[in-house]
């Protein structure tokens, strides 16, 4: 009773409390504080930033970015691909049978990814779709075998994802083995979750 008292006390007296100032832990779900995702460099834990003072940096927290070409993505992409948040994207990163591919140019890239997925720019997306499952044809490509791909670049106003989605359909590559991560790095980054740089 005691530390309500002071606690009280300190909120009326404009002072810091200590309670307030302490940091509360911060999961993925409630049961979830982190997620192991196996990369080429081994093991990373995929956590969110413990600081609950942190904030995202100036690049990732500007919003008015010129349209064209960061013009605002649509929730749907495409017919039969499936739009995904943070929490299935996860699950994504530890199936051996997906693959997550970052869509960004290199310059993105370097700056920061997630862990777990692959490098794979959008306007090569359809000249390595064997790296997906696909096998070449006569036709171009059979993409029947293919594995689960979850796509993703810098958030709701980039497009290098949806362009990459849009490539892989034309090349028949099955809409519902897809799946647009929308949120992309700033919805990644906006929730303090692990970034790793290549």
């Amino acid at each position: 009773m005691k530390l309500v008292k002071l606690i009280i006390l300190a909120l009326a007296l404009g002072l810091p409390s200590l309670a307030l100032a302490q940091n509360k832990p911060v999961g993925i779900r409630p049961d979830i504080m982190s997620v192991p995702v196996e990369t080429e460099n081994g093991t990373v834990e995929i956590s969110r930033v413990q600081d609950n003072k942190n904030l995202i940096s100036q690049d990732w927290g500007k919003t008015s970015r010129p349209c064209p070409p960061f013009c605002i993505q649509p929730m749907t992409v495409a017919e039969g691909v499936t739009t995904i948040g943070e929490l299935e994207l996860m699950e994504m990163l530890k199936d051996p049978d997906a693959i997550v591919a970052d869509a960004r140019l290199e310059k993105w890239f370097v700056s920061g990814t997630i862990p777990g997925s692959i490098h794979m720019p959008f306007d090569e997306v359809a000249d390595r779709l064997e790296e997906f499952g696909c096998e070449p044809d006569f036709d171009g490509w059979d993409c029947k075998p293919a594995k689960k791909v979850a796509l993703f670049c810098n958030g709701n106003w980039c497009g290098q994802s949806p362009t990459a989605i849009r490539a892989m359909l034309a090349s028949k590559f099955p809409a519902e083995k897809i799946f647009y991560y929308r949120g992309g790095m700033n919805a990644w980054r906006m929730l303090g979750l692990t970034v790793v740089k290549p």
